[in-house]
């Protein structure tokens, strides 16, 4: 089996690479598993050394825009294309063009490049938790469910919604087998920050870990809808592994999610490295995070992914565990 990721050498597309290297094979839309030959990474920037120096790895760099119209992605024999390439929240909003010539021309791009391949690919979207939003003056439901009307207020809400809905049209059409999976906000990411809103729900807990301040720009009983990295790539598989019975109805798929606050993820923080972490938390707020952030649910549902055996994560503690276990040299604060 070939599959291509963009957005291959970021974090989520990196850690998806080296889970499916590390798996060997995929049971692909409910077939007999096959083994993984090829997984070909796009991204502007280049690959982690590890996946660089798997055989098994190819890269091609540039923007995806232009490698897809010059149809040199996807490559003739992909079975399986995961689409997480985006600009992110925050630069949308701060660039408009920007946000729609990566999240929307590139994606329409990308779907003309799987059409004219002739061989219906699989390709699985990654959509996002900002497809919801709080209309002024309307309030959001008390429960986000799969079926609920995206009500999208920000432009990355409305571009990742655009996507369902190409997703959806050519797989109707037949070109594609279509899977799209809304993202829930994940944490913790390890590196530098990223220009997304959400972008402080890593840092409040990335930075203190380090001994570095970290601005938390909401109030601590703002609600979020979190998964882990580890969750979120489950997901994200099991939309390629689903049959086309298992998954239903070409409507995007919410993935699992654990419902909490900024304050009990500082909390989580403070039990597992003390109040010096906490210590380093800055609760100046910030308006502009602030009006993005508070239109997102914090409450959400996923019967579907719940039905492909999908779970949430138990609780923020793990998560913050998982985090300084997989990412010992980024942790300087000693531990409890």
């Amino acid at each position: 089996m070939n599959i291509l990721i963009t957005g291959g050498c970021g974090f989520l597309g990196a850690r998806l690479a080296r889970t499916l290297l590390k798996q060997g094979a995929l049971s692909l839309a409910g077939e007999p598993a096959r083994q993984i030959d090829r997984i070909t990474l796009t991204d502007r920037a280049a690959p982690p050394a590890d996946l660089a120096g798997n055989p098994r790895v190819a890269f091609v760099q540039g923007d995806l825009l232009e490698l897809a119209t010059s149809r040199q992605l996807p490559a003739a024999g992909t079975q399986l294309v995961f689409h997480l390439a985006a600009a992110v929240s925050g630069e949308c909003e701060a660039d408009f063009d920007l946000g729609m010539r990566s999240n929307y021309e590139a994606t329409r791009a990308l779907l003309e490049a799987c059409r004219a391949l002739g061989s219906k690919p699989s390709f699985v979207f990654a959509s996002s938790l900002a497809v919801f939003g709080n209309v002024p003056g309307r309030p959001l439901p008390e429960l986000i469910e799969d079926e609920t009307l995206p009500t999208p207020q920000s432009s990355y809400g409305i571009q990742k919604f655009i996507g369902d809905q190409l997703v959806a049209d050519f797989a109707r059409k037949d070109f594609i087998r279509g899977r799209s999976v809304r993202l829930m906000t994940v944490s913790v990411r390890p590196g530098k920050p990223n220009g997304a809103a959400s972008g402080f729900f890593s840092g409040m807990i990335r930075e203190p870990l380090a001994g570095v301040k970290a601005p938390c720009p909401v109030p601590p009983e703002t609600l979020v809808a979190l998964s882990s990295p580890a969750n979120t790539i489950d997901g994200i598989i099991r939309a390629a592994e689903a049959s086309d019975a298992e998954w239903g109805p070409l409507l995007a798929m919410n993935l699992p999610a654990l419902r909490t606050t900024v304050g009990e993820m500082a909390a989580a923080l403070e039990r597992v490295a003390g109040k010096q972490a906490t210590d380093l938390l800055d609760w100046t707020p910030d308006p502009a995070i602030l009006k993005l952030v508070k239109t997102w649910p914090g409450n959400v549902a996923a019967a579907r992914a719940s039905a492909l055996g999908l779970n949430a994560d138990t609780d923020f503690d793990a998560i913050v565990r998982d985090y300084i276990r997989e990412n010992p040299s980024a942790v300087k604060l000693p531990l409890r």
